[in-house]
């Protein structure tokens, strides 16, 4: 999935001779809590968070504020991308930009949204966590045995398991029963970590 795809937009921006005050207001009055700044040709100058501006002396101008450099990424970026670097950086937004033209932003809450969608959170259905083998045709087995009893796999997701030998694996089925699901994931080999109703 790209940037462009989950990104904001239009996008709040603020120009760079606010007072931090009246950046706050912006900020207070829109429910946000990064502002990009644009400069006079409208390119993108840099960004402020509430808590630069938190930090900021009193009537002080936002340009004399901003940290320097901000960190963008081009509106194709992946979002595996713009969370390594949102994480390699230490910063909870990025600014996307085309020929240094803002297009939109994306956020921490933006990439949290995204990982409720991807663990299907706001659905109903079987959650079950397994330790897999790291072998081939492992998840291939997995999902034909839950389409071989009917189960509609709603979400699946793979992740680091104990050591290289396993893979941590996440599925959500609705359309079978639990009793049914732990039974043959456990004649497939698969420990059975965690199993719940959402």
């Amino acid at each position: 999935m790209l940037i462009i795809e989950r990104m904001t937009h239009p996008v709040v921006t603020i120009p760079a001779d606010l007072t931090v005050e009246q950046a706050l207001e912006v900020m207070e009055e829109r429910e946000i809590h990064h502002l990009p700044i644009l400069n006079e040709d409208e390119t993108l100058a840099g960004i402020v968070t509430e808590r630069d501006l938190l930090r900021a002396r009193s009537g002080e101008i936002v340009k004399n504020v901003m940290p320097p450099g901000a960190i963008t990424a081009g509106e194709y970026t992946t979002l595996e991308e713009a969370a390594l670097m949102m994480a390699d950086h230490n910063i909870s937004s990025l600014p996307v930009v085309r020929s240094n033209r803002l297009v939109g932003i994306i956020t921490e809450n933006d990439l949290f949204r995204i990982f409720l969608e991807l663990l299907g959170a706001r659905e109903r259905g079987t959650r079950l966590t397994m330790l897999v083998p790291e072998e081939k045709g492992i998840l291939a087995s997995v999902t034909s045995e839950i389409a071989s009893m009917g189960g509609n796999i709603l979400t699946l997701g793979t992740f680091q398991g104990e050591d290289p030998t396993n893979r941590m694996v996440t599925v959500k089925v609705s359309g079978v029963s639990q009793e049914k699901l732990v039974a043959i994931m456990e004649a497939l080999g698969m420990e059975i970590v965690d199993v719940r109703e959402d």
